[in-house]
């Protein structure tokens, strides 16, 4: 794989290329290799969810190659990436793939300009490529040694792109030493491989004192050098900037980018000097750290995603652990004087359950009096017993961050970053660490606020619901409510069974326009009308009209559909009655499912002389009838009549099969993963004696009762109880 990846970069003149690999749940990507591309901005990226909206999720999830030609290209098809690498660079994007499995994606990052194109060449070697690394993971997989991608990146050599010429470095470094600028080289890290005599004097530093290190590091006065080595690096393309040596004398920098790093010329600005007299010689009161802004726009980005406390720890462990070089992570409230674990990432089950409802502990307060509002860091265990004396090591970390989450000026929690060995804290580290808290508290309290609400909507639907369906001789009965996507608001779809006499039934499905709270009181007051007129002896025709006056009454402008059935067991005759409802199925022993013709009315809550007429049918012995919302059939661009059609086509009710488990494939069918709308199913099966299907029921029951009867005697317990 490795070979292929670079040949992949050699042939298309690509100077960054990575290869992304699905995780074992199927929901992550990791990046398994790259080459050409800085270690922390690999570390960036590292984990990506298959829903991320960045190009190599995209092209995974589709299943087709992306291009994107420039950074405004970019800008439009990916505004989260593009605000997190903010560099001119074309992308080449493609999944890697055998038949009907994804295995991951390649990408390749090339110069962008005028002459950069989705050429021929380059589409025929990506799709060689992802063909045969593709071929790699599935000969891999099926001998039982799948690859699996460590827990970072590995980091190829891009020399081995390119071959050196023999002594070409000596004969280098000779002729650069002629000239009275300096030159100096950088890998992709920035780190200082060789300098020249002259750019060693005109910075005024050894040699021996830069080789090996990042140049940025050894000459903290420019906190922009990062940042213009990451822009050549990407875009491949010349950048410069200006700044002073130890001696303030101000110095011209232009970084020309390769595939194996930079080349940096350096020169004497002296026709600036005194344009930049008042540049400061340190970097302190100028904008530092370009590179962690770019991060923290995107963990912002990302974290606009989020909607539940572990989707938030998730999402910044992703792009947090990686790049701080962090082995455990959690968010931590408190209630009652106990401390409560919200969600974690690293963390075992067992250190969580340890720590979860233990007492919060006071800090030593006359030597470390304690604000909640200020982050805390402890670079070793020892630091941490010092401050905190009553404080357990419940896990095997030894050293810790703890930032506090503020929202409107209080304190919602505390987010918890662990090491797994002693850690300096930076200055630099601590002050982009108390950024990223304040990131964290307002996605994890928008995401604790959708919690609430969500919980309450689930509660005020299931409230609104019938727990359970009446038993009802000679009656087997299915019901099924599956709410919308995460993000959606509670629904208006309900069903209900009343159970008018021994032998006569009422069911009833239908739908609230909305997806609210109102829709959902709604409802609840619809069911009520139902019941009430139901019971009265009204027709089905009377209870829907009786209802429709009724809900123009309490809310003109909310519209709903139902469908109303009497069953009369004794006959086999089912009376129905629909406001603007979806047909309901029959389906009957050895025939096809039928689809019956309601003569459906307007829908309740518009015209409160509206007349609903009732139609007859047949409900022989065995037969299903099958009630649905449309949520169970809507799919967006096919046309509604077809979608009913359809559903009759695969509706087959066998004999002996539970409704349950008929009910359950019904829901498994629709493709529940992107619905946008509620699903509330009722199934109802004539299972009355005398009915091939009922004396099967009736069989079965007696066959269970003997059984039980016998454990019973054996336990010396006496008859059973019939179910």
């Amino acid at each position: 794989m490795d070979e292929l990846l670079i040949k992949a970069v050699a042939g298309t003149g690509a100077h960054i290329g990575a290869v992304y690999l699905v995780a074992e749940d199927g929901e992550v990507l990791l990046m398994d290799a790259q080459v050409g591309m800085p270690a922390r901005a690999a570390r960036a990226w590292a984990r990506i969810r298959r829903n991320d909206p960045v190009p190599v999720a995209a092209a995974v999830r589709d299943r087709h190659m992306i291009w994107l030609s420039d950074r405004e290209h970019m800008a439009r098809a990916f505004p989260t990436a593009a605000l997190a690498l903010p560099y001119h660079y074309a992308a080449a994007i493609s999944p890697i793939r055998t038949e009907d499995t994804v295995w991951g994606g390649l990408v390749l990052l090339l110069p962008s300009g005028p002459a950069t194109m989705l050429s021929r060449r380059l589409r025929t070697i990506m799709d060689a490529t992802c063909a045969r690394i593709g071929e790699v993971l599935r000969e891999a997989a099926d001998e039982g040694r799948p690859i699996i991608p460590g827990p970072r990146p590995r980091v190829l050599d891009p020399r081995l792109v390119h071959t050196a010429e023999p002594n070409g470095q000596l004969v280098a470094m000779e002729c650069l030493n002629r000239l009275p600028e300096g030159y100096c080289s950088l890998d992709v890290e920035g780190r200082v491989t060789f300098l020249t005599t002259s750019a060693s004097d005109l910075l005024g530093i050894c040699s021996s004192e830069l080789l090996g290190e990042r140049l940025w590091k050894a000459l903290p006065w420019n906190p922009v050098f990062e940042d213009r080595h990451r822009a050549a690096v990407f875009s491949r393309q010349v950048t410069s900037f200006t700044g002073r040596n130890k001696d303030g004398r101000l110095l011209s920098f232009r970084l020309f980018p390769g595939l194996t790093g930079i080349t940096v010329r350096i020169t004497p600005d002296e026709a600036d000097h005194d344009r930049t007299r008042h540049v400061p010689e340190t970097g302190a009161d100028r904008p530092t750290r370009v590179i962690a802004l770019h991060e923290m726009l995107h963990l912002a980005t990302t974290l606009a995603r989020a909607v539940t406390a572990q989707e938030v720890v998730d999402l910044v462990a992703d792009h947090v652990m990686p790049v701080y070089n962090v082995q455990a992570l959690a968010i931590l409230t408190s209630g009652a004087g106990r401390m409560r674990v919200a969600a974690s990432r690293g963390y075992s089950r067992e250190a969580v359950e340890e720590f979860d409802g233990r007492h919060v502990i006071p800090p030593a307060s006359e030597r470390h009096p304690y604000d909640i509002g200020k982050p805390a860091f402890f670079s070793s265990w020892d630091e941490l017993r010092a401050a905190y004396p009553d404080a357990l090591r419940s896990d095997d970390m030894s050293a810790w961050a703890f930032l506090p989450l503020i929202t409107s000026g209080r304190p919602i929690g505390t987010c918890v970053l662990a090491y797994d060995r002693p850690h300096h804290f930076s200055t630099d580290e601590r002050a982009t660490l108390t950024a990223l808290a304040g990131l964290i508290a307002q996605a994890f309290e928008r995401a604790r606020l959708y919690d609430v609400k969500h919980q309450l909507a689930q509660c005020l639907q299931s409230s609104l619901l019938p727990r359970t369906l009446p038993e009802v001789p000679g009656l087997e009965l299915a019901a099924r409510y599956v709410p919308a996507n995460p993000g959606m608001d509670i629904g208006g779809d309900f069903y209900d069974l009343i159970r008018l006499s021994d032998t006569m039934v009422a069911a009833v499905i239908g739908d609230v326009q909305g997806h609210d709270v109102t829709a959902a009181a709604l409802m609840g007051q619809v069911r009520t009308a139902i019941r009430a007129h139901a019971t009265s002896g009204a027709t089905p025709g009377e209870v829907l009209a009786h209802t429709n006056r009724l809900l123009i009454e309490l809310a003109p402008d909310r519209f709903t559909s139902c469908l109303y059935v009497s069953l009369d067991l004794e006959r086999h005759i089912a009376c129905l009655a629909s406001a603007g409802h979806v047909p309901p199925l029959l389906g009957r022993p050895g025939r096809p499912a039928q689809v019956i013709d309601t003569s459906p009315g307007l829908l309740l809550g518009i015209d409160p002389e509206a007349e609903y007429a009732t139609t007859e049918l047949d409900l022989p012995p065995g037969s299903v009838l099958t009630l649905y919302t449309d949520g169970l059939i809507e799919e967006p661009g096919l046309d509604l009549g077809e979608s009913i059609a359809d559903l009759a086509e695969r509706f087959t009710p066998i004999p002996g099969v539970p409704l349950h488990d008929l009910a359950e494939s019904l829901i498994e069918e629709a493709s529940v993963d992107q619905r946008a709308d509620d699903i509330a199913v009722l199934l109802l099966r004539d299972a009355t004696r005398g009915s091939a299907y009922g004396d099967e029921v009736e069989h079965r029951l007696a066959r269970r009762q003997r059984h039980d009867a016998e454990l019973d005697a054996a336990d010396g317990r006496g008859p059973a109880l019939a179910e």
